[in-house]
């Protein structure tokens, strides 16, 4: 008695599905500009009253080869990062704006040597978590900017949240410090409440970023 035998022929050319239904992207939220949390680890307070941060721009040098017939620009070696800019609510006794402005005339030391000195070494400017021992790495992507050698830097953490306030990205900025802060405007005219609000912009040397799983 004879069986038949079963073939089964797959087709490996499938055709894709290039129609404009099969494009549309699968995840429908977008970016909100309201959802992050900002903290610099050397001004916690800083961190609650934070209200604007913006995420650097970056780019890539270039070098041009030139030719007989055109140009040639080819990739280059170098990335330079915009400042960082953060906008914060100041509270009632101005500490938050304060201890940025301490800052900022400690690396100055506009009066005397000593008070770049004395804030340098001033174990009090660093974070309890990183007072134990710094990065001997070479490598900047892994020096400990808040250490009691060099606390006059310090890291700090741009977290992006999702539309349900869960954290999902985080942008950590190495080896931080404030350049420019702006004035504040106080008015006895002003009839509606308005709170006062101040503007930083910071130096640093690199940002990652890390998504959050």
């Amino acid at each position: 008695m004879l069986k038949a035998s079963s073939f089964f022929i797959i087709n490996t050319s499938m055709a894709v599905d290039t129609s404009p239904l099969s494009r549309q992207p699968t995840k429908l939220d977008y970016a909100s500009p309201t959802q992050f949390r900002f903290g610099i680890h050397q001004l916690p307070k800083v961190e609650f009253f934070a209200v604007t941060a913006t995420l650097p721009a970056i780019a890539l040098s270039d070098v041009v080869i030139p030719t007989p017939f055109k140009s040639i620009p080819m990739m280059g070696d170098q990335l330079t990062y915009d400042n960082l800019s953060v906008g914060f609510i100041v509270d009632e006794f101005l500490e938050n704006y304060l201890s940025i402005h301490e800052w900022l005339t400690s690396i100055g030391f506009p009066k005397t040597r000593k008070q770049f000195s004395d804030f340098k070494t001033n174990i009090s400017n660093t974070p309890a978590s990183a007072r134990s021992s710094a990065s001997t790495s070479s490598d900047i992507g892994d020096v400990q900017s808040a250490s009691p050698a060099n606390a006059l830097f310090s890291d700090a953490t741009l977290t992006i949240l999702s539309n349900k306030n869960n954290p999902i990205v985080d942008v950590t900025f190495r080896d931080l410090y404030p350049v420019a802060m702006t004035a504040l405007d106080y008015n006895q005219a002003a009839t509606d409440v308005e709170y006062l609000t101040a503007s930083v912009d910071f130096a640093y040397q690199l940002y990652e970023v890390q998504t959050i799983t």
